[in-house]
């Protein structure tokens, strides 16, 4: 019932849309981030809680959905971990490109409730999960992260367990604008887009956006 309840804040408080950067996607996005932010602590009665990150296409995301998108090779067949998902964009996009499997992991529970809805949207599956991840290793053959660096200790112990995948053998790929905690002197720059934003969210309404390997 509570994921039911979820869905339905969802569909009540977002429009489909098609993804500026990957217009052959769908998303259920939200037209402003502060009125969701609030409705969403109403809903659940709590005040300081996160952005409603999984609202919105955020331009590290669609750079990396691009990407899996244009060169399919990089998942098909292949099982595929979107981590810190949000909307899942990026697992639907990685489903789209013919993954063999697709997991999609974010601790937010509103994302977990859009994911099935975006997923359905676009025709494919995808399986969300709520478990903290960071530091597991469930035999991943590709792990994509869009948007991961903004906040230092996070990016700190994310990226050291995206080394720690890449050095066993998974395709680590991470989609970025530009932000503040993103080590490029450990990554491998593969593409750069120029990515189409909300200037509520971003500091410009283009992103340059770039796909990095990890090494």
């Amino acid at each position: 019932m509570i994921t039911d309840d979820r869905a339905a804040f969802v569909r009540a408080n977002t429009r489909l849309l098609p993804v500026p950067h990957a217009p052959e996607l769908a998303l259920h996005v939200a037209d402003e981030a502060t009125a969701l932010w609030e409705k969403t602590e109403e809903e659940l009665g709590r005040i300081g809680l996160p952005p409603p990150f999984w609202a919105f296409a955020w331009a590290g995301g669609q750079a990396l959905a691009r990407y899996v998108l244009d060169h399919p090779e990089t998942v098909a067949g292949r099982r595929v971990l979107d981590f810190a998902a949000g909307s899942g964009l990026v697992a639907i996009a990685a489903a789209k490109a013919g993954a063999a499997r697709v997991e999609a992991a974010d601790i937010d529970p509103f994302a977990r409730a859009a994911m099935p809805l975006n997923a359905a949207a676009n025709g494919v599956t995808i399986l969300p999960r709520g478990e903290d991840l960071i530091d597991a290793d469930e035999g991943w053959e590709v792990v994509l992260a869009g948007d991961i660096c903004y906040e230092r200790d996070l990016a700190e112990r994310v990226i050291a367990w995206l080394e720690t995948l890449a050095a066993r053998g998974a395709t680590v790929l991470i989609g970025d604008p530009g932000r503040a905690y993103l080590p490029k002197e450990r990554l491998t720059e593969v593409a750069i887009y120029q990515v189409p934003v909300t200037r509520a969210l971003e500091d410009a309404e283009i992103k340059r956006s770039c796909v990095w390997r990890v090494r």
